[in-house]
């Protein structure tokens, strides 16, 4: 690993950008001081005192409203330290990394250089955050001495959710610092780097935004709308959900138009032969024109009315009725194989098809023909293009699974006969040698480099050993979680296996690989298997699944059947034996490992809070949500909920049980998740021990550390032990509440029914305030309550409404 430590970082600018990037810091524990000019009075004095931040400050309370939010928990805003440009830049000696985030205007940023380049620290990085302006050109207004230490570094908008980071390094830029900036980067800050070649708007905008601008100009072609548009462009075709339309309001039009205005000002047709695509679409100049900006202006190409969505019309300049989708034979073609699919599209008679196959097309063929220019090789335009732009293939891993030479030559026939946006044909490279041969660009000796005219492996630095199972592209051949390593058993769908690497084979791993990982009775007597075994030859058990969901609870679908043919009790035998399991983990004497990531509901959370501890990818969204069912937790977590108040009163020097209750019975009550580990941890379903991991690529290596360090340190599960309760009058209070809230018509008379069993279970049932109990006697409570709602109509609606529509009943 390397030795450069970031202990604080300085965030220039604090714009939508500069705020958001210092927020993500505080989130990933990097003390950050965020500046801006200094604010000025209603006179236009500069202000004085604790109003010269004011800019700043502004910034920082903006950061609370945001959606999506860009603060794990909202009260760590006041983690961000507040400074200005007239009094602070001496701060900036205390920082290892300074980020330059102020507006795209060149001359702005070469002013703030000359600025803050005597206060910058002799070890300390200089960045710019910039999504498209010459790096080079940037660091001319650098003295000699710092030139060696600054680079570009493009965050993608939200930083908290974009993985994509792309790192740009200018001639003079030391190559030991780039690597420094990107093992921070992806490790501390969780993302995925792309390095770039200093050219106008780098990788993943200089293709997207082309494929954008391309894909408006086939619109035109065609007469589609932006309605048609985004259903054939969003989840079918493999890309971001919100389409392309969508997505350009959620970025903002006033910033696509200036990604568009780099590619017009810093570009010619002579060195990008699709330059005439580049002029700003009309429909994109009338809006900005209107100042319909997108989402921050609630109109763009889309406009929300109350419940409707409209759509603007260029013809009319109006916002008409939106709606519209794409005919269904276009959603089945986009199911089959690649190459079938590119087939049936090239070849279809219809303009939706046709369109698909042009914008498809488009793509392929600007990024052949500037591979050279923009990247190192062509993994670097796949990754950019999937992590940055939402992408489930970049346009090099779609074109070699269609078939490389079928494809090159429907592609290149296109241009011959005028069809394509430019009559520039598809390098050599495409047909003659290594590529033809191998069959595409991508091969498990590394991906093609057209400036380099091989193949050229992945880079390695010291920090990608922490990604046991790094993300990849096709044709690579990479290790695949779901059959690497040396399985022992696979069955219940929880494949149970060890790690064939050195320092990892002590370690026993289940993953489940049931559909969205739900919990049926064959996958709890699994795991509970899995623990006996570990117990028996291992040193510990860490629960890790490859894919984007830990577990989203029990499998109702499978419950059902069960219940219909032996009724009540084959259900309530199901649940003891899952919460039998749930006991076995927490009292196992190996540690057993919980490594989250996504969603971890209902069942999944509760098999997470009773492990010995959790270590949680920082997008980790966990919460019991059986309520949404009409159920109440019955494996464990209400169990937990009550233990855990009683652990943190006994800590505590009052004796009121209530206060260290009420956070928990609210968040099972109201089905409440997390909307991030952060968040998660405020819940209480993770604990301070617990740990969070920026990148979910490290998220197995980290688990499996912890259980080795845990075992090797002689781990002893905890005793098991009596905890006092709140009793009846405990349930009481909370009931009165319940009462307040349906009566005021907040929840339904199903819903205080469940809210009141919950509070039964929570509070120890009909008990006097104090008393000891179990957690066995918690869970056969747990099992009464859950065994009377499933049997009861309204909940017999809210399970069929989910499992038929997949969203809640509310009755």
């Amino acid at each position: 690993m390397s030795r450069f430590q970031v202990k604080k970082v300085a965030v220039l600018g604090a714009g939508v950008m500069g705020a958001q990037i210092a927020a993500h810091l505080v989130n990933v524990r990097v003390p950050v001081v965020l500046f801006d000019l200094a604010a000025k009075d209603a006179t236009g004095a500069v202000a004085q005192g604790a109003a010269k931040n004011g800019i700043v400050t502004r910034a920082i309370d903006n950061l609370k409203k945001l959606k999506p939010a860009p603060l794990g928990d909202v009260a760590d805003a006041v983690l961000i330290e507040q400074a200005n440009y007239d009094d602070d830049l001496a701060r900036l000696g205390e920082c290892d990394l300074v980020i330059e985030a102020i507006a795209e205007r060149m001359d702005w940023k070469l002013d703030l250089y000359k600025k803050i380049a005597p206060h910058v620290a002799k070890h300390s990085i200089l960045a710019s955050n910039t999504s498209g302006l010459s790096i080079t050109k940037l660091s001319e207004a650098l003295p000699e001495a710092l030139k060696p230490r600054f680079c570009g570094i493009h965050f993608f908008n939200p930083p908290r959710y974009m993985f994509l980071v792309e790192l740009i390094n200018t001639p003079t830029t030391q190559p030991q610092v780039l690597d420094d900036l990107e093992a921070f980067v992806t490790s501390t800050l969780g993302k995925g780097v792309v390095r770039a070649h200093d050219t106008p708007n780098f990788i993943a905008n200089r293709v997207g935004i082309a494929g954008m601008l391309a894909t408006l100009k086939e619109v035109e072609k065609f007469g589609l709308t932006p309605d048609v548009v985004d259903d054939l462009t969003g989840k079918k075709l493999g890309r971001a959900s919100s389409g392309t339309f969508r997505t350009a309001d959620v970025v903002g039009l006033d910033t696509m138009a200036h990604v568009v205005k780099t590619l017009q000002d810093n570009l010619n047709a002579e060195a990008d032969p699709f330059y005439a695509n580049f002029a700003t679409p009309p429909v994109l100049a009338k809006l900005l024109e209107l100042g319909n900006l997108g989402q921050k202006t609630k109109a763009g190409f889309f406009k929300k009315v109350g419940r409707d969505i409209l759509r603007f019309d260029l013809k009319s300049g109006e916002y008409v009725p939106a709606g519209a989708k794409a005919d269904e034979v276009y959603g089945r073609m986009l199911k089959k194989p690649a190459g079938e699919r590119l087939k049936l599209l090239r070849e279809s008679e219809g303009p939706q098809g046709q369109f698909l196959w042009a914008i498809l097309r488009d793509g392929f063929h600007y990024a052949a023909v500037h591979l050279g220019d923009i990247a190192e090789s062509a993994r670097d335009i796949d990754f950019a293009m999937r992590w940055g732009f939402g992408m489930k293939q970049g346009p090099f891993e779609l074109w070699q699974e269609a078939g490389w030479a079928q494809v090159a030559k429907w592609v290149q026939e296109d241009i011959d006969a005028g069809k394509a946006l430019s009559s520039a044909p598809l390098p050599k490279w495409v047909f003659e040698g290594p590529v033809a041969e191998a069959g595409g660009v991508h091969t498990p000796e590394g991906s093609w480099s057209a400036s380099q005219n091989k193949f050229v492996p992945q880079r390695r630095l010291p920090v990608h050993d922490r990604q046991l199972f790094p993300e990849s592209v096709l044709g690579a051949n990479a290790a695949d979680a779901n059959t690497a390593g040396t399985t022992i058993s696979d069955e219940g769908d929880v494949r149970v296996w060890t790690l064939d690497k050195e320092g990892f084979e002590g370690v026993l791993i289940a993953s489940i690989h049931s559909k969205m990982h739900a919990i049926s009775p064959d996958v709890a007597e699994a795991l509970g298997a899995a623990v006996e075994l570990a117990e028996a030859e291992y040193k510990g058990l860490v629960i890790w699944s490859p894919d984007e969901v830990f577990s989203v609870g029990a499998d109702l679908q499978a419950m059902l059947p069960a219940f219909v043919v032996a009724g009540i009790g084959a259900v309530e035998g199901a649940e003891e034996e899952l919460q039998n399991v749930m006991l076995k983990i927490r009292y196992a004497n190996v540690p057993v490992i919980s490594a989250v990531r996504g969603m971890a509901l209902g069942g999944g959370c509760e098999l997470a809070i009773h492990s010995a501890r959790r270590v949680a990818a920082m997008e980790s969204y966990i919460g019991l949500v059986e309520v949404g069912v009409g159920l109440i937790p019955g494996a464990g977590g209400l169990t937990y909920i009550a233990r855990r108040a009683a652990e943190n009163a006994a800590a505590s020097t009052g004796t009121d049980l209530l206060p260290f209750l009420t956070e928990g019975f609210t968040a099972a009550a109201m089905a409440k998740v997390g909307t991030g580990a952060l968040d998660s941890k405020k819940l209480g379903y993770l604990l301070d021990s617990d740990v969070i991991v920026p990148n979910k690529d490290e998220l197995l290596y980290v688990a499996l550390q912890q259980a080795k360090a845990m075992a090797d340190a002689g781990y002893r599960p905890p005793l098991r032990r009596s905890f006092r309760v709140a009793g009846r009058s405990g349930a009481a209070t909370i009931k009165g509440q319940l009462v307040n809230m349906r009566d005021g018509g907040f929840i339904s008379a199903h819903d205080f029914h469940i809210a009141s069993l919950i509070a039964n279970v929570v509070t120890g049932g009909d008990v006097d305030a104090g008393s000891l109990v179990t957690e066995e006697y918690l869970m056969a409570l747990e099992r009464k309550a859950f065994c009377s709602l499933i049997v009861h109509p309204k909940t017999q609606e809210r399970i069929m409404g989910m499992l038929s529509t997949g969203k809640p009943v509310r009755n």
